[in-house]
C-alpha cells in the first residue's frame, strides 16, 4: 500500500492586463504578481513539503510563477513538466491529471488557472480547519496555495472529499508580516 500523498495547488500570480497585443496564453505577471510569486516561492520552500513533481501550465504567467520557486527550492530541482493541457483546464481535467501521477511521487505541485484550480481546491478537502475551508471556498485569488493530504493509497483514489486541507495561503497573508 502506498503512503500518504500531498498535493500543492498554486494559482498563478497576478497577471498584466495592459498587454492588449498579446493573446491570453502569453500574458505575463505584473509587478505585484512578481512580488507575490517570490513570496509564495519562499513560503513553499520554507513551510511546505518539497514537491517530487511539478506540473505547470504552459501559459507565460504560470511559468513566471514557477521561476522563483525553482530558485527557492534549490538543487536538485524537482521533475517539472510544462503541459499545455493544464492551460485553463477544468476541475475534472485537473483531477484526471492528478490521478495519473506516477505512484513513486509523494508530493505534487500543480500550477494552474481559475476556475479549474479553485474549484478543484474547494472540492478535494473533506476535512480541515473550518476557517481555512471557508476562505478557500469563498475565493481562490491569484497566487493562492492550498496544501492537501490524500490518505494512503494510489493517486487514482483521489476524488472530491478525499483530502484533508492542511493549509490555505494567499499572497495578502504576507502583506501584514
Amino acid at each position: 500500500m502506498s503512503g500518504a500523498k500531498t498535493i500543492l495547488l498554486l494559482r498563478h500570480a497576478k497577471s498584466a492586463w495592459d498587454t492588449a497585443h498579446k493573446i491570453d496564453h502569453d500574458r505575463p505577471l505584473n509587478r505585484r504578481g512578481e512580488r507575490a510569486a517570490k513570496a509564495m516561492a519562499d513560503h513553499i520552500a520554507a513551510h511546505a513539503p518539497r514537491p517530487d513533481l511539478i506540473l505547470c501550465s504552459t501559459a507565460t504567467r504560470t511559468r513566471q510563477t514557477l521561476m522563483p520557486l525553482e530558485k527557492s527550492l534549490g538543487s536538485p530541482v524537482p521533475r517539472t513538466l510544462l503541459e499545455k493541457g493544464l492551460y485553463l483546464a477544468s476541475e475534472d481535467e485537473l483531477l484526471e491529471r492528478l490521478q495519473a501521477v506516477p505512484e513513486d511521487t509523494t508530493t505534487v505541485l500543480l500550477i494552474g488557472h481559475n476556475d479549474g484550480i479553485g474549484e478543484l481546491a474547494a472540492a478535494l478537502p473533506g476535512q480541515g480547519k473550518p476557517e481555512a475551508l471557508e476562505l478557500l471556498r469563498n475565493k481562490y485569488p491569484t497566487g493562492a496555495l492550498s496544501i492537501l493530504r490524500l490518505a494512503p493509497g494510489p493517486w487514482i483514489d483521489l476524488a472530491p472529499g478525499t483530502c484533508e486541507l492542511l493549509a490555505f495561503v494567499r499572497p495578502r497573508d504576507f502583506d501584514s508580516r
